[in-house]
């Protein structure tokens, strides 16, 4: 490995002196509920549990969409390699809750990751001695990277994209970008645009394959059936839609488009799963600009739906899968026109994957691939503004009006397991290659 880019010493210097300030930022993160005090000494690298017997492989990804990205994956890991077990780390507390909500695979466990400076790193590599690092997208962290490449430990870096803030920021920086992204042995990129902006921050190109979107080859989030069968009688017998993984700046347009879509179907009702749930008492605030207060309902507050109800804000952690189970057709989020900066698109594949019609706004850079895709079979439906989404919602509806779209989207699910199958083939190399290597 060539000697360290001037930043990269700089940082790796400063990492040393940063105890103190993470300290305080992580007590004053407690504080808002950010994160969990019970669980801060994993973050100081004190391990939770004992390290299982035999191979282990880590895996990481900063929150909620990064480590969805890696069950599926772990799934089919953890039923073809019996012998190992699985440390999945992540970063936010809202990742934790949504991991805590859902059965994980079988031998797979959660630990938040450590704090990028020695101290925590060492204690955390030292006890639990991966045979193999796999990074979710591309959460670079200098003193993680080089601590785990001390010991040899092989990486590989899957799902990996480059937003536009995010180039613009790395391109300044490409020497240091490079150097940390050269300790992965491959890196798997999720299109051709990735690989050329990669390319310009300084990726190293023989270790690049493009390899497709990891989230398309993603299970559909869990199901919670029992409450489903409780809320069915209250939902279903309905017209209704769903909006997921929203974001507050652009709900106005989408309670907007409900109040379109009552005058032409009165019993239509609107469910939606903000993104933040922090910033659900906003979403609240947004419905009752349009609609009467005994009209709306909240689910973190248990507020029953009734005849009467046309808005539902399902603001609770872990039940995506609930509501796309209960509707016929969904937008998802992220991708309205608003004003300022434009909005980046969310997974559309947990909604096909459920058989549920997709709609979306023409925002949806962080997902340019699979939208394409989507777009060229007519597997989706892309809406610009508040009324061509209420005629979309109301169309949808019908299931003959539907049905081509959800075919649609099932076949282009169905061409996107090629990624999952490389992520799994690399893995399996690095790992039998180690065993080999060793016996």
């Amino acid at each position: 490995m060539s000697r360290p880019p001037l930043l990269i010493r700089a940082y790796l210097a400063l990492s040393r002196l940063t105890p103190p300030l993470w300290a305080l930022a992580l007590r004053l993160r407690a504080a808002k509920g950010k994160e969990d005090p019970a669980r801060l000494p994993e973050k100081w690298g004190h391990a939770a549990r004992p390290r299982p017997e035999g191979e282990l492989v880590w895996l990481h990804g900063v929150s909620v969409g990064e480590t969805a990205v890696l069950l599926t994956l772990l799934e089919r890991l953890s039923q073809a390699r019996p012998q190992t077990h699985f440390l999945l780390t992540s970063v936010t507390r809202a990742a934790a809750d949504a991991l805590a909500s859902r059965k994980l695979p079988e031998r797979v466990f959660h630990h938040y990751a450590p704090l990028d400076c020695p101290g925590p790193l060492r204690r955390f590599l030292d006890h639990w001695r991966p045979d193999l690092f796999v990074l979710s997208e591309m959460d670079l962290w200098p003193r993680m990277l080089v601590e785990t490449r001390a010991r040899a430990i092989p990486m590989l870096m899957l799902n990996a994209h480059v937003t536009a803030r995010r180039l613009r920021r790395r391109r300044r920086f490409a020497q240091a970008n490079g150097w940390l992204m050269d300790h992965f042995a491959q890196i798997h990129v999720q299109d051709e645009r990735s690989r050329d902006l990669f390319l310009e921050i300084g990726a190293p190109a023989a270790k690049m394959q493009v390899t497709g979107l990891l989230k398309g080859a993603s299970a559909p989030p869990p199901d919670r059936p029992e409450e489903r069968a409780r809320l069915a009688p209250l939902i279903t017998l309905r017209p209704r839609w769903l909006a997921a993984s929203t974001k507050t700046i652009e709900e106005p347009q989408l309670f907007e488009a409900h109040r379109q879509a009552l005058a032409h179907s009165p019993e239509m009702l609107f469910i939606i799963a903000p993104r933040q749930m922090a910033a659900a008492d906003q979403t609240e605030a947004a419905a009752r600009a349009v609609f009467p207060a005994h009209r709306i309902a909240r689910r973190s507050r248990k507020e029953p739906v009734t005849q009467e109800t046309c808005v539902y804000i399902a603001d609770t952690l872990g039940e995506m899968g609930l509501w796309l189970r209960m509707v016929p057709v969904a937008y998802t989020g992220n991708s309205l026109p608003v004003a300022g900066p434009k909005l980046t698109g969310k997974n559309p594949f947990e909604a096909a994957a459920l058989g549920v019609m997709i709609l979306h706004g023409p925002d949806v850079g962080n997902f340019r691939e699979a939208y394409a895709q989507l777009a060229q079979a007519r597997g989706a439906l892309e809406v610009h503004d508040a009324t061509t989404l209420a005629q979309a919602v109301v169309q949808a509806q019908d299931p003959a009006w539907r049905a081509p779209y959800i075919a649609a989207a099932s076949r282009v699910q169905d061409t996107m397991m090629q990624p999952l199958e490389q992520a799994f083939a690399a893995i399996t190399q690095q790992l039998d290659g180690a065993a080999s290597g060793s016996a």
